[in-house]
């Protein structure tokens, strides 16, 4: 008889896959996301303009003078401030410096004697309102180093005015 062909058999694999990589790669994948989520937040500052329509003068028309405080931004990194109505200031208008010895100082000590001077007239609440007034020959830097100072001196209510009075231009102007 001759030999019949024999059935030649596979050979049966192993069903177990080694899935190590795969896991790896899952959390460097995941790992990855989260960083770039959390790289990819704007850290922004939270502020309010005020509205358009009804403007700065009108807007400010219920407030004491005694609570303003006005900070001017110029070129140079200059920056004079005054309190209350400049016209009837009781104080002259001063050139202070960027820094902890300078902006800063005064902000703290205007908003120590703004409380304290609303706490005189029974009013715990009420504190002082630092108006910002960047002008054209101003930079960008100027501004946002003053935003930071009114987050450092915990300053709740200050504004960003584009507009200037004619005393105050020619105030610019002088110094």
């Amino acid at each position: 008889m001759k030999n019949l062909p024999q059935k030649v058999r596979s050979k049966k694999l192993s069903s177990i896959v080694d899935l190590t990589a795969m896991v790896s790669v899952s959390f460097l994948l995941i790992i990855f996301f989260m960083v770039v989520g959390e790289l990819s937040k704007s850290k922004g500052m939270d502020f309010c303009l005020p509205d358009k329509n009804t403007g700065y003068k009108n807007s400010c028309e219920h407030i004491k003078g005694s609570r303003l405080y006005t900070v001017l931004l110029d070129d140079n990194d200059k920056i004079i401030t005054y309190s209350g109505i400049l016209e009837y200031s009781m104080e002259p208008p001063k050139e202070i410096t960027y820094g902890k010895n300078g902006i800063r100082t005064e902000i703290f000590h205007k908003k120590k004697e703004v409380h304290d001077l609303m706490m005189s007239y029974g009013k715990p609440k009420s504190g002082i309102i630092v108006i910002i007034k960047p002008s054209k020959k101003s930079n960008f830097k100027n501004l946002v180093n003053i935003l930071d100072e009114m987050k450092i001196a915990n300053i709740d209510t200050y504004g960003i005015v584009d507009e200037f009075s004619p005393e105050e231009t020619k105030l610019l102007a002088s110094k």
